[in-house]
């Protein structure tokens, strides 16, 4: 933990005695997306989606990144092998080391991948709802207590790489 991150943590954690159930359990659901069988639920539902609206290449692509992210994911975790943050008691089970952040990396990698492969007429809503869904993951991870902010930040940039890399290569085969 660097000193930065605890400073960046600190004033959006949320706690039982202090915060809003209504809150903790948005952020909850928010988190519930990101991880286990929702992201795999996620994942192909947005690749059937892209099947019939762009064909089979990008939805295949769409399955490729988020598999990838995920695998990226996990490998790095155990190399960095970083605790949790330990400021407050967690309001999400957590599994793994922290470094990067898991749902950080599936939600970018998933819905950054599906606004670039997706049909232009699509697009611009696309984008909007994967900024969205992006920018509350790395929030609700970080105010659960489960992630440093450079966690989540680390793993946003890992889902970004796999999504500009399975546009790059969609661009590439279809030329």
């Amino acid at each position: 933990m660097t000193t930065t991150d605890a400073l960046l943590a600190t004033p959006v954690l949320l706690t039982t005695d202090a915060s809003s159930p209504m809150l903790i359990a948005f952020m909850q659901e928010v988190s519930w997306f990101g991880g286990g069988v929702p992201r795999w639920a996620l994942a192909l539902l947005l690749s059937a989606w892209l099947w019939r609206g762009a064909g089979r290449r990008p939805a295949l692509l769409l399955v490729g990144t988020a598999v990838a992210a995920n695998l990226a994911s996990s490998l790095l975790k155990n190399i960095f092998d970083r605790p949790r943050p330990d400021l407050i008691p967690h309001l999400d089970h957590v599994s793994s080391w922290s470094y990067p952040s898991g749902h950080a990396t599936s939600v970018t990698a998933i819905a950054l991948a599906f606004a670039l492969l997706a049909p232009p007429l699509w697009r611009r809503a696309a984008a909007g709802c994967a900024a969205g869904a992006v920018l509350l993951t790395a929030l609700s991870r970080v105010m659960l207590g489960v992630h440093w902010p450079s966690d989540v930040l680390g793993g946003t940039m890992l889902g970004a790489a796999f999504a500009l890399a399975a546009a790059a290569i969609d661009r590439r085969v279809s030329r």
